[in-house]
């Protein structure tokens, strides 16, 4: 019989701690394996719901991929464009537990702006997961939360916002829904303002906010007044090229894209091309001058009878039936005398002087959204007359504001620039007038305003010079004599110039204030007086009737009637 030996205690011991410690590792491993998995299956859960579930945010990935974007700001650091973590509101509408009809019933209370109908499809709505509101306001995602439905998530996004609404909306444009710039300076500048190195410093525009605001309260004020259909208007720096302000009506609200209006998202200064009338006029005889087809400014045209030029007259709006100075063909807008001083140029210098303005090609701005100008598919004897008062080419508001800032500033051309320019940095242009053709349109562009066409764009003491201009606009062939574009361009202060002011109006309509008229000096002069008086002072330029361009030699050459005379 074999008998056993007890082990000895202390081996027992080691046995047990042994078998313990193994039981305690199994254990863990296990725990962690566990937790391992039920972690990768969360993460994989929510990478599928991102990238693959219906309706879930981006067409590509979620919002969270979508790339941060730089702040956008105006030349006084006040923010324009910014992105933040914004409430959304979402529903998964599988696992709705409550009835639909009744939550959208609820969702439209705190949401009037939509309808019942529009929630309950959403809610109805076959797919995983769909939005039910963007951007929304935490009084509203405690509002929704008080509804207790389980479906409803609040997501944080990235959003792009524009806190200042609807101002400067076209030279701002917006992000699409994956993020990338889809017009005006979001478009132009996408990679510079998603480049990681450069996105935490904003991007700042020459654009100013206060005058910004100016412009388009009085370019919709004149909108409304005349029940135009549209309205443009610009102020342009004359020295460095610097849109100041630039505004399009109809308008938009970048936050509001799915309520807006398509076609309100043109920009008309820069997209739409227009024949833009007497505003040319100034610059066929500043290309005459340098030409030396003008030599003096007492010579004298013809202006007794409408013009005839192979079936076609020329007419004036208002005959004076008489010969007419340089001064007179200005301040009177006289398309007889223009068209013969251009006859005299030639097609060939009419054509030089404006390729050098680049009339012949998009505007030069950093914007995308630019429109092709209408440039004569010939340009024979009638062609050159015609165009020399506006007439058969067609440009942007912003050509003819960069053609006017060259015509005023000593002769050089630049382009306009959306980029806040700093001091010493302005591009070095080129030369298109002389200096003395130059200096002798500031004279004759302030006569305009003192004594001819252009009288009611005459903010006192801040010396305003411009031309006006009123165009047929083109119609089945021909002209539609019922439908007009006014436009005025203008510089202040003329012994000095710093800016163009050009606005302009689409259709304006007569109104008893104007006596039934709708030409430029009725319609749109007025609207560069109101726009200069607000914002001059802003501009650092404040009225003095002590200051002025000396128009004194030029005066007298103005005809005026001896007594008993009309």
């Amino acid at each position: 019989m074999t008998t056993l030996v007890a082990r000895p205690e202390r081996v027992r011991t080691a046995s047990q701690r042994y078998q313990l410690t193994a039981v305690a590792h199994y254990r863990l491993m296990l725990l962690l394996l566990l937790f391992l998995a039920a972690t990768m299956l969360v993460g994989g859960r929510l990478l599928w719901l991102g990238l693959f579930a219906d309706g879930a945010p981006g067409r590509h990935g979620p919002v969270s991929l979508i790339p941060m974007r730089a702040d956008i700001m105006d030349r006084n650091g006040v923010p324009l464009a910014r992105t933040m973590d914004a409430y959304s509101i979402a529903v998964r509408p599988r696992a709705l537990l409550g009835d639909p009809m009744q939550i959208a019933k609820n969702l439209h209370n705190i949401f009037p702006d939509e309808s019942v109908a529009q929630f309950y499809a959403r809610l109805t709505s076959p797919a995983r997961f769909t939005y039910l509101r963007r951007r929304a306001l935490p009084e509203q995602v405690s509002a929704v939360n008080a509804l207790g439905e389980i479906a409803i998530e609040f997501p944080r996004e990235k959003e792009r916002l524009y806190p200042q609404r609807t101002l400067a909306a076209h030279v701002l444009g917006f992000v699409d829904q994956d993020g990338a710039g889809a017009m005006g300076v979001e478009r132009a500048f996408d990679k510079r303002l998603t480049d990681e190195r450069l996105r935490s410093t904003p991007l700042v525009l020459s654009i100013d906010s206060r005058v910004q605001a100016a412009m388009e309260s009085e370019l919709y004020s004149g909108m409304k007044a005349h029940r135009a259909l549209g309205g443009a208007g610009l102020i342009l720096d004359v020295n460095t090229g610097e849109v100041i302000a630039m505004a399009s009506l109809p308008v938009f609200n970048p936050n509001k894209l799915r309520k807006g209006n398509m076609e309100a998202r043109r920009n008309d200064v820069t997209q739409a091309v227009y024949e833009l009338g007497s505003s040319f006029k100034p610059i066929s005889i500043g290309a005459a001058m340098d030409a030396g087809v003008v030599t003096s400014m007492n010579k004298r045209y013809d202006a007794t009878a409408p013009l005839a030029i192979g079936g076609f007259h020329i007419r004036d709006d208002h005959p004076l039936k008489r010969w007419l100075n340089v001064p007179e063909t200005l301040v009177h807008s006289s398309n007889i005398a223009t068209a013969r001083i251009a006859d005299e140029l030639g097609p060939q210098r009419m054509q030089d002087i404006f390729r050098k303005l680049e009339f012949d090609r998009r505007p030069s701005i950093e914007l995308k959204e630019r429109g092709s100008t209408i440039w004569p598919a010939s340009w024979g004897r009638l062609t050159n007359m015609t165009v020399s008062y506006g007439h058969g080419i067609a440009v942007t508001p912003l050509h003819l504001a960069s053609a006017y800032a060259a015509l005023v500033n000593g002769g050089i051309w630049r382009p306009a620039t959306i980029q806040k320019v700093k001091d010493g940095e302005a591009p070095t242009g080129r030369r298109v007038f002389t200096a003395a053709t130059s200096a002798r349109m500031r004279q004759l562009l302030r006569m305009i305003v003192a004594a001819g066409t252009g009288r009611s764009a005459d903010a006192k003491g801040f010396r305003v010079g411009g031309k006006t201009g009123s165009a047929e606009k083109p119609f089945q062939g021909g002209y539609a004599r019922s439908s007009l574009v006014t436009t005025f361009a203008a510089a202040f202060p003329m012994e000095n110039p710093k800016y163009i002011v050009l606005t302009m109006l689409d259709e304006p309509k007569g109104t008893p204030e104007t006596f039934g008229l709708r030409t430029a000096a009725w319609t749109s002069a007025p609207i560069v007086k109101k726009v200069i008086e607000r914002t001059g002072p802003m501009l650092g330029i404040y009225p003095d009737l002590n200051r002025d361009v000396d128009i004194s030699e030029l005066m007298p050459l103005l005809w005026k009637p001896k007594e008993g005379e009309e």
